[in-house]
Order: C-alpha cells, then structure tokens, then sequence
C-alpha cells in the first residue's frame, strides 16, 4: 500500500478549491445558479464588454469555467481542464486590465490568480488523489500539456484581441461624437 504524500494531499485542496470556484462561475453563466445571469444575462453583459456574439461567448466561457472546474476538481484530463480555465480566466483579465491589478478596485487579481492556479495544476498534473491516477492517465499524458496550453493560448489570443480591437474602436467613435459635439 502506497503512502499519500504532503504534495498528492497539497495538489487535491488546490484542485477542489480552485475547480470548486471555476465551477461555481460557469454555472452562473450557463445556468443562472448562485445569483448569476444565465445564458441570457450573461451574454448581454459579455456583449456589452466587447465579446461578441455575446451568448456564444457566454456559452464558451460558462463551459471553460465549469467544464474545466469540474475536470480539476476531480483531477480528469487535467492538462486540458487547465488550460480551458486558464484561457477563461485570460478574458476576464482583460476585462478588468483598465482598472489595474489590485481586485478591490475592479482589477484582474482574481481572475489572474484562477487562471494562473489552473495553468500550474495543468503543468504539475493532479497528484495521485485524482482520476487522472486511477485512470493510468490515459488523458493526461506529458505531450497533452504544452499542446493543450498552446491551442488554448492561440485560441484566447485571437479572441481577446477581437476583444480589444472592438473596445478600442467603440472608445474611438466615442471620443469623435464628443468633439463632434463641441464643433457645433
């Protein structure tokens, strides 16, 4: 019988904690639980940040976060659970970047912490407590880290960079209909 080590019972709190809080999330966007605004109010509110079509994003962004959640919680597929909550958490970064780091005043602290907690659970992998072990980690292989944290990153690029794009542009046409307003 094999002993459980300080790491295997260090990466279970980190996986429950941090997929239990990724879960949650996603199930307020996707489902309206715990005061959230389902699919609809959700995507209103990512329409309204620059992610467009909203509830598309609302829709991948509930499933990063809960899908992804729920996969570190019970340490499956890790890499891919990783990386698809990282990439989440990267958007909602963006959101708060304007307001600085700090969360208290609207920053992307929290968002960072999550995101960056679910690429180093994607890295290390889920410890022996996990069903990645039980399974003979036949979805968590060494290769599947940096191809899942690649695709992820591509993937959260572009769309973040849409993102920005629109937001600028829209920042743009305001600032014209205020010196148009003041030519007159």
């Amino acid at each position: 019988m094999t002993c459980i080590d300080r790491s295997d019972l260090g990466l279970l709190l980190l996986r429950l904690g941090t997929g239990g809080v990724l879960a949650a999330h996603g199930a307020q966007k996707l489902l309206g639980w715990f005061g959230g605004g389902g699919l609809e109010g959700t995507g209103a509110a990512m329409e309204a940040m620059g992610y467009v079509p909203g509830k598309a994003s609302a829709t991948a962004a509930g499933l990063s976060e809960a899908g992804g959640g729920a996969l570190l919680a019970l340490g499956l597929a890790t890499p891919a659970a990783g990386a698809a909550a990282a990439g989440a958490m990267a958007g909602a970064a963006a959101v708060h970047m304007p307001n600085g780091f700090f969360a208290s005043a609207g920053g992307y602290e929290y968002a960072a912490s999550l995101g960056l907690t679910a690429a180093g659970l994607a890295v290390t992998g889920p410890g022996r407590l996990s069903l990645d072990h039980l399974l003979g980690h036949t979805v968590n292989r060494g290769w599947m880290v940096p191809v899942a944290l690649g695709v992820t990153a591509a993937a959260t690029a572009v769309v973040v960079g849409a993102r920005n794009k629109r937001v600028r542009k829209a920042a743009e046409g305001e600032q014209e209909t205020l010196f148009d307003e003041f030519d007159e």
